[in-house]
């Protein structure tokens, strides 16, 4: 096991002593970013908005993948597919209401995942997971594709000026106040799928990502569990888009393709899956460290972040969290503790 190895020797301790490290995780990631637009300048304060959203984007992707072992290798198609929808509304019909957009950006998200995924996963035979990566990878492509070639969606230059969202007669401009709307929003998605993955619902999870064949032996229909977690990663992508493409401005045909599909996947590898925080932590750290590197190191900064994404995932599998999060709290306890039952028995 990892954590008899000495890389593994502090989470080892941590077990050993019963500390639970994930909620001092999460609580000290939650106070940086409700300070962090204290000590930013304007601009910092735009960048550090869309990284909020590329996480919520990531937690997306974790739930499909860390938690269901689905790899969706096409999750920008609901990314994107929410953020066109919600720009021709604005554009075509003058609705930036945010009680209409981020509704409608989360049904296009819901309804394009369910079809997407009744079609990979509900077949009359299981589905394979190269099956999956490639059906997932082929929509995304084929999505950005039509949104080139679509005249109606703007083709190469995508949707421009798309006015900000608005809350009566208040608009909602980039800077601290949607920062926090988005860490906001943020937060509730992630406390609503850390509830999720902590529930009955999220201990068949675990068991699909260990061992599907045995979970299907206990009388789960394992396709249609998938179906479901697929369809709630799509919703909260489909969320996500639709605050992007406000908080940008404009839409374009690579919110749709397969850069932005696997650039999600590296926030993911980078931070750790299957933990949802390790998302968050990993799109942080790696939009953090391409923005520094693309100021400072021009000409080479992608090679420099390859280099280190590469590092990173040779010699922590798991993620960076593993370095303080043990095997055991990442794939997480469930019912009554045997030490309580005992101290509970007469």
């Amino acid at each position: 096991m990892a954590d008899d190895g000495p890389d593994g020797a502090l989470p080892a301790r941590q077990a050993a002593t019963g500390l639970k490290v994930l909620p001092i995780v999460e609580g000290l990631v939650l106070i940086v970013a409700l300070i962090l637009p204290l000590f930013l300048q304007d601009y910092l304060t735009v960048f550090a908005t869309r990284v909020v959203i590329l996480a919520l984007f990531a937690l997306s992707f974790d739930l499909v993948w860390g938690y269901a072992g689905i790899m969706s290798f096409g999750q920008a198609l609901f990314f994107g597919a929410a953020g066109y929808g919600v720009a021709l509304m604005a554009r075509d019909l003058n609705i930036t209401s945010i009680l209409l957009v981020l509704p409608a950006g989360t049904l296009i998200g819901l309804t394009s995942s369910l079809l997407l995924g009744g079609f990979l996963l509900l077949g009359r035979h299981p589905s394979s997971v190269i099956f999956v990566a490639l059906g997932t990878l082929t929509g995304s492509y084929a999505a950005d594709r039509l949104a080139r070639g679509w005249y109606y969606l703007g083709g190469q230059n995508g949707i421009p000026s798309i006015p900000p969202m608005s809350l009566g007669s208040y608009d909602l401009t980039e800077g601290p106040v949607y920062y926090y709307f988005a860490l906001g929003i943020l937060a509730i998605v992630y406390l609503l799928c850390r509830f999720l993955v902590r529930s009955q619902f999220g201990l068949a999870l675990a068991g699909l990502r260990e061992n599907e064949q045995r979970i299907a032996f206990f009388g789960y229909k394992t396709q249609h569990l998938k179906a479901i977690v697929f369809a709630v990663g799509g919703t909260i992508a489909g969320l996500a888009g639709s605050l992007y493409a406000f908080h940008e401005g404009f839409v374009w045909p690579n919110m749709l393709g397969v850069v932005i599909s696997t650039q999600v996947v590296l926030y993911v590898l980078f931070g750790g899956s299957g933990t949802l925080i390790g998302a968050v932590i990993g799109a942080v750290i790696i939009e953090g460290v391409s923005f520094w590197l693309s100021d400072n190191y021009r000409e080479i900064w992608p090679i420099i972040l390859g280099v280190l994404l590469l590092l990173v995932i040779l010699f922590r599998p798991l993620g960076l969290i593993s370095f303080v999060l043990g095997e055991r709290e990442r794939v997480g306890s469930f019912g009554a503790a045997r030490k309580e039952k005992r101290n509970a028995a007469p």
